[in-house]
């Protein structure tokens, strides 16, 4: 008996994101630790920990948190504060982590998936730590730590409980991770930590409602095809463990790539092991609504905003939207809203110009310029002589084949016909001028 029927999944996740402002999060120390020449070469008394540094934040980073936040659906804290999050790592040389506790400066949003809406709890910002480097030195293994990463400002965008399986978790990490591109707040640097996923994994019977009575977090894992698999592969350790009569441990646990399982590193803590307690070097953050309002009117129409409107405007495909969506910077973005907008001006099919993007049939010009990129896709459709009767019975074929979206069409939505024009020139096979195409076609949906 397969476990689906038993039991249902209960998982949570956290996503660490390291934001590109100029300066770390705490103190004016470069932030560029990916590239940093040497180790220890981006530091100052503040990141590293001294005695009588004091923390300044960087406005810079809450602005972009807070906009994370709105683009988000969250709502926004007017009151915040940081807090000392008290742990022992060789990697965080005071000893605490500066963080956010009970004040996150967003909270209660979601991201929408194809399996449904993910809520989230809280986005909260905080530093980073140091980076630990395991090498040998005069046949010795040692543990050397780079401390260009410390203080770097650290997004942490955690999930209800509302995952379901491993290709949800999938989709909504590269949601995120597109969403954080497009903005332009994060690079998202997965080989490199710029962005980390961790996982909370439980099972509870189909009865229940209530949380599990225990979680198991799988931590640091740097790919959404690793993510996918170490879920899978948990709820099937735990459904195992369940079907004994065992409770899984409330552990942490790694991804082994090699063997494709997790593997246990520790028992797992609770928020009061950590001692958590306002921070009193800086004082709290009052942020104003005019503040707020300002972020919101600087934030770009967003791209699930955009790929909703491709479809209702030019006809497009939900499989094309996906595709184009996986361009994450906004000015790639802009370029092809230009392009549909001047192929839907010279009556050229939308859908027709995707499916060449996407295929790579189209030679583009280098700088991207629209007008070029209009004529690289009329070049590639010149026009080939059609008997007007074999263009007759396509048409037909198509419209009869098709009488939801002529009904749709002679109700008014005139952004049907891009999907006709498309239907019938795949149907032809052949490049035969538009023009001729749309004449005949506004004939027989009038007739």
């Amino acid at each position: 008996m397969s476990w689906q029927e038993t039991y249902e999944p209960v998982i949570g996740l956290e996503v660490h994101v390291e934001l590109k402002t100029q300066s770390k999060m705490f103190c004016g120390c470069v932030n560029n630790p990916f590239h940093a020449k040497k180790p220890n070469i981006y530091t100052c008394p503040v990141c590293l920990g001294m005695p009588g540094g004091l923390p300044v934040p960087n406005k810079k980073a809450i602005e972009w948190t807070v906009m994370i936040g709105l683009a988000t659906n969250c709502k926004t804290n007017t009151f915040s504060k940081f807090d000392r999050k008290h742990y022992f790592y060789p990697d965080l040389a005071k000893g605490y982590q500066i963080s956010q506790y009970d004040l996150p400066f967003c909270y209660e949003g979601s991201v929408n998936t194809s399996f449904g809406k993910v809520r989230l709890n809280r986005i909260h910002l905080e530093e980073d730590t140091g980076k630990l480097l395991h090498t040998t030195i005069k046949g010795k293994k040692v543990s050397l730590v780079d401390f260009n990463r410390s203080g770097v400002p650290l997004v942490e965008i955690v999930t209800e409980p509302d995952i379901k399986n491993g290709a949800q978790a999938k989709e909504y990490g590269k949601k995120l991770r597109q969403l954080l591109r497009f903005l332009n707040v994060a690079d998202c640097d997965m080989e490199q930590g710029g962005m980390r996923l961790e996982a909370n994994i439980s099972l509870r019977k189909k009865s229940e409602k209530n949380l599990p009575k225990y979680k198991v977090e799988v931590k640091n894992i740097n790919s959404f095809r690793f993510l996918e698999q170490a879920i899978n592969f948990e709820l099937d350790r735990q459904a195992k463990l369940l079907d004994k009569g065992e409770q899984p441990k409330q552990e942490t646990r790694g991804w082994d790539s090699i063997k494709n399982q997790t593997v246990a590193h520790r028992g797992k803590e609770e928020a009061a092991d950590y001692r958590y307690f306002p921070d009193p070097d800086i004082p709290p953050i009052h942020l104003t609504r005019k503040f707020i309002q300002n972020i919101q009117d600087a934030l770009p129409e967003l791209p699930e905003t955009i790929g909703q409107r491709w479809q209702k405007e030019y006809s497009l495909h939900p499989k094309q939207v996906a595709i184009l969506l996986e361009f994450d910077e906004s000015k790639e973005l802009a370029w092809l809203d230009q392009v549909f907008a001047q192929l839907s001006k010279h009556s050229l099919p939308v859908s027709q110009f995707v499916n060449d993007f996407i295929n790579k049939k189209l030679k583009l010009p280098s700088k991207n310029s629209v007008a070029q990129t209009i004529q690289a896709f009329k070049n590639l459709h010149q026009a080939e002589t059609i008997d007007t009767r074999e263009l007759a019975t396509v048409i037909k074929q198509v419209l009869d084949e098709n009488q939801d979206a002529v009904k749709k069409y002679q109700a008014g939505e005139q952004p049907v016909f891009g999907f006709f024009m498309g239907q019938v020139m795949r149907r032809l096979g052949k490049k035969v001028d538009p023009q001729a195409i749309r004449q005949a076609l506004q004939a027989a949906l009038e007739a």
